[in-house]
């Protein structure tokens, strides 16, 4: 089958591409941004650059589609995101239906209480958009999403490993149904060309109702770890939204819409599609255990970090891979290599998250502190893999820009708040015989206060980064 793919860079997207490959499928990958994408190499796919806000007069999709997947969605951005949802849906629908396509394929969330919350409301309003459109649609509606690289299992990840004693909002004795990421995708590509779920709406979950209390207290079993969790009527929203932002990985406005929706029930109505399709469901406990073995096993195919969405990361960043000339401020130094680049490559490869900045990781840690007070994203969302980048990836307080092994060179944009913009290049280049690290800070600062700001930290810089250098280029071969 041809299909056409939204959200391919996101999470549920990454997860399906490999599977619609391996059954054969021709795949159209929607992204804002081609370079992005430009990592996915395979013959049967092929990329449409388009963003579905402000999609250009001349946009049109393959006239032969025969599935079209709906995976866009809008909950982290700043705004109002439920607006931006329905326009989505409503230029996604007016492309798909001047095509031949049979069926739309939507995952959206459960919404089967008479009070939603603003997160569900739009959800539920892009349904109906998509629904009143002449193509057929099936809806997989799904709440809590278990997977390794998931905002849900990430966020209690956070919790649970960082804080032995929880007092915590009265909305852990919310009611969910969680579901593995595993019986996400299997939902997904099965119901795919099945004419019995035409305009036909499924609620989807793992075979347990649990608080998300219950949820914590499994997940800390699962990990041997003993944790105490008491809940409070006290904390207002707003405090709650607080409470996850700072202790978590996530952004501000993705914890208000978490917390709004916690206070809702999700929980399934029965269906008989996973025993129609052949899906065993996975236990919540499992689906945790699985996680973590990916993990372990360096195998996370695709995060919810790295998703440009999740920080209201600007879809053109991928435009900033040169690095300005003129107007900036820089900091370069420059090493020769003692011993095999290929290890001191394999270092550049591994930087950031756990394994840290080489120098100066307290201070790292302040500026990351400092940045989270502000607003700013942290340095909580760490790294997908530990010794994997790809262009696009979060990288603590940076996106990768430029990862490329062959010639040897790694380039980061700030993604901290910053009077002005900054990028961190690492390269090594021959000299002679020999190989040479050269590390390059670059400020372009906004107005006078990122002028004043960058003569602020230059002390900083001078004892970090010639710290980070000194030990980036010492091979330890």
């Amino acid at each position: 089958m041809k299909i056409l793919l939204t959200g391919a860079n996101g999470y549920i997207g990454q997860r399906l591409i490999p599977l619609l490959l391996e059954q054969g499928h021709t795949l159209y990958c929607c992204v804002r941004n081609r370079k992005r994408f430009e990592g996915q190499t395979h013959e049967r796919i092929h990329i449409i650059e388009i963003d579905f806000l402000n999609p250009s007069p001349a946009a049109a999709f393959p006239s032969d589609l025969d599935v079209a997947f709906f995976l866009i969605h809008s909950m982290s951005s700043k705004g109002d995101f439920a607006s931006k949802e329905a326009s989505t849906a409503r230029n996604f629908i007016q492309l798909v239906q001047a095509t031949r396509c049979r069926q739309v394929i939507y995952l959206g969330g459960i919404v089967n209480e008479t009070e939603l919350s603003d997160h569900l409301s739009s959800r539920f309003e892009v349904e109906k958009i998509l629904r009143s459109g002449a193509v057929p649609t099936t809806v997989l509606r799904a709440g809590i999403i278990v997977g390794s690289g998931s905002a849900s299992f990430e966020i209690i990840r956070d919790l649970v490993e960082k804080l032995p004693v929880m007092v915590a909002p009265k909305w852990l004795n919310t009611l969910c149904q969680p579901i593995s990421i595993r019986n996400v995708i299997q939902f997904l590509s099965g119901v795919m060309g099945k004419e019995n779920t035409f305009n036909q709406d499924f609620d989807i979950g793992g075979p347990e109702v649990l608080s998300y209390k219950q949820m914590l207290q499994q997940f800390a079993e699962v990990r041997q770890l003993r944790r105490y969790v008491w809940t409070v009527p006290v904390m207002t929203p707003k405090l709650s939204s607080y409470w996850l932002y700072f202790i978590t990985s996530t952004s501000y406005h993705l914890a208000t819409n978490l917390v709004d929706s916690m206070k809702i029930n999700v929980i399934c109505r029965p269906n008989s599609l996973a025993k129609d399709l052949g899906i065993e469901l996975i236990a919540y406990k499992q689906a945790v255990e699985t996680a973590f073995q990916r993990i372990e096993q360096h195998m996370v195919v695709s995060s919810w970090k790295d998703a440009f969405s999740s920080f209201n990361t600007n879809p053109r960043l991928m435009d900033y891979v040169e690095v300005p000339k003129f107007g900036c401020f820089k900091d370069e130094k420059q090493r020769a290599i003692s011993g095999n680049e290929v290890e001191v490559l394999d270092k550049i490869w591994r930087i950031g998250g756990d394994t840290g900045w080489y120098y100066g990781n307290f201070l790292w840690k302040i500026r990351g502190f400092l940045d989270k007070l502000v607003g700013g994203v942290g340095l909580r969302r760490g790294r997908t893999n530990p010794d994997q980048i790809s262009p696009g990836d979060a990288l603590d307080f940076w996106r990768v820009l430029i990862a490329d092994r062959e010639n040897k060179r790694l380039l980061l944009f700030a993604e901290m708040k910053l009077p002005g913009e900054a990028w961190l290049e690492f390269r090594i280049v021959p000299n002679g015989a020999d190989w040479v690290l050269n590390q390059t800070a670059t400020f372009r600062p906004r107005g006078l206060w990122g002028r004043i700001y960058w003569y602020l930290v230059l002390p900083f810089h001078f004892f970090i980064f010639n710290g980070m250098i000194d030990r980036v280029a010492k091979s330890e071969g």
